[in-house]
């Protein structure tokens, strides 16, 4: 199957780790962005107007017993 991705264009001042939380609500899956732009420079921060690829992630599964203790259903 083929890499889907979503098309982000950057405004002034955003950054690799900012739109991983945007897109995923964890800023430490910038990787897999940084990576399926390869002709994007890492740079602190973005200028305006860049055409970012977004790969969509398949979730993985969560098993109660990874859970801290309060976030644990059905015990």
């Amino acid at each position: 199957m083929a890499r889907q991705f979503i098309r982000h264009t950057t405004i002034a001042g955003e950054r690799w780790d900012l739109l991983a939380w945007n897109y995923y609500g964890d800023p430490t899956l910038f990787p897999a962005i940084i990576t399926a732009n390869p002709l994007i420079s890492i740079e602190p921060v973005f200028e305006s107007g860049l055409q970012i690829r977004v790969p969509i992630l398949q979730a993985s599964p969560v098993r109660n017993s990874d859970l801290p203790p309060w976030k644990r259903t059905g015990q």
